[in-house]
């Protein structure tokens, strides 16, 4: 039996804390960003899509991160993400607010990659505990930051959001002096280093097919959830304020969610709690479309709960693979994940500003009961690899 480390699982959580709640505050803002920059949903969407590209060359990166001691990847990263997305306020053109979000999304694609290797490291013979740990962490941060984002526009105006920047920079100093002395043993090893890459890719890629389909259903509801529900409730009449405390139930109940989900998934199985959180979420989302007036809240919990549940199962079932190169793994797994996630950003941008986000709410509920099916053959592939 390999111990479980919570000093060290419990201190990476914490990594994933302080950079993801810097990371959140993009939706909070796109309302005061359109009406700043005078942007389409469109446009907004493709502000969240310079966010994503640099996860297309996370292979890549997950190849050096083999080679280097990535805890100060983990523990740089919160800093550069803090900066970047403080001063977003102060973009004055929509060209800065992009390079602005691509240089948070360079930092999130670094920052991923190699900090689930180490809750791996650390997590011994419970690596599901050890994911629901860490996605709690990121979904806790999806919770705080848009209230935390909130206040500071309420404070400061959306200019004044650059006084952020100090508890980013304290967050890398306390991260340095409890990471310093990590070791990293087995997940970084030289074996794993010459890893045959193309030997990975033959054997491996039905089985991340497959989770890119599942993604593909999912991530219409997470996007016009995450991303564009400040914009529909603001729309619709609800004060900056009410769409961010809605946001923060939603992810609320989605730290619930990540918490329980990976340490169920030990005991249930992974592809058994990815089966139940889809039906779940999936009927609770077609509930929000038309019921969300009357019971917006208690809809937001469910689905939360639901759907973000998948995280931490998806994470630790790639990390069940017995590929000898986890780092690359975790890489591409990062990749689908955001590569895909990007492509429907940009269809549900361009669906909301076509035929408006009600309907493309409807859409992506529509969208979200083919992820079901997706369980079937990511269980079958995972089998077969």
């Amino acid at each position: 039996m390999k111990q479980f480390k919570r000093s060290e699982v419990l201190t990476i959580s914490f990594s994933h804390f302080a950079h993801d709640v810097y990371s959140s505050f993009l939706a909070p803002m796109l309302p005061l960003l359109i009406n700043k920059l005078g942007i389409s949903l469109t446009d907004a969407a493709f502000l969240d899509i310079a966010r994503r590209i640099p996860s297309l060359f996370n292979p890549i990166f997950g190849l050096m991160a083999e080679k280097v001691n990535v805890k100060y990847i983990v523990i740089l990263m919160p800093s550069i993400t803090a900066i970047s997305m403080s001063f977003l306020g102060l973009a004055n053109s929509y060209i800065m607010a992009l390079i602005l979000l691509f240089v948070a999304g360079l930092s999130a694609a670094l920052y991923h990659i190699p900090s689930p290797v180490m809750i791996k490291e650390a997590s011994g013979d419970k690596v599901g505990k050890g994911m629901s740990f860490f996605m709690v962490g990121g979904e806790t941060a999806r919770t705080v930051g848009p209230l935390i984002i909130t206040g500071a526009i309420s404070l400061w105006g959306l200019e004044g959001t650059y006084r952020l920047v100090p508890f980013g920079l304290l967050a890398s100093f306390l991260l340095f002096l409890k990471l310093r002395n990590f070791q990293v043993h087995s997940s970084f090893s030289k074996k794993i280093e010459k890893g045959d890459t193309k030997k990975f890719l033959k054997s491996y890629t039905p089985f991340f097919s497959a989770i890119g389909g599942f993604m593909l259903f999912q991530s219409a509801m997470k996007s016009v959830l995450v991303l564009y529900l400040p914009v529909y409730l603001t729309q619709n009449g609800s004060s900056l304020w009410y769409a961010g405390i809605s946001l923060s139930v939603l992810q609320f109940f989605a730290v619930l969610g990540t918490l329980f989900s990976g340490s169920y998934s030990d005991k249930i199985g992974r592809y058994n709690m990815l089966l139940i959180s889809s039906i779940v979420s999936s009927v609770f989302m077609v509930l929000f479309v038309y019921f969300h007036e009357v019971a917006l809240f208690p809809l937001l919990a469910v689905i939360g709960f639901f759907l973000f549940a998948t995280g931490p199962v998806l994470m630790a079932s790639v990390q069940d693979l017995n590929s000898g190169m986890p780092t690359f793994a975790n890489s591409l797994y990062m990749s689908v994940n955001f590569g895909v996630s990007s492509i429907i950003v940009f269809v549900v941008g361009k669906l909301g500003d076509n035929i408006g986000l009600n309907a493309t709410y409807k859409v992506a509920a529509a969208m979200s009961f083919l992820c079901i099916a997706f369980v079937f053959v990511l269980k079958k592939t995972a089998k077969e690899s």
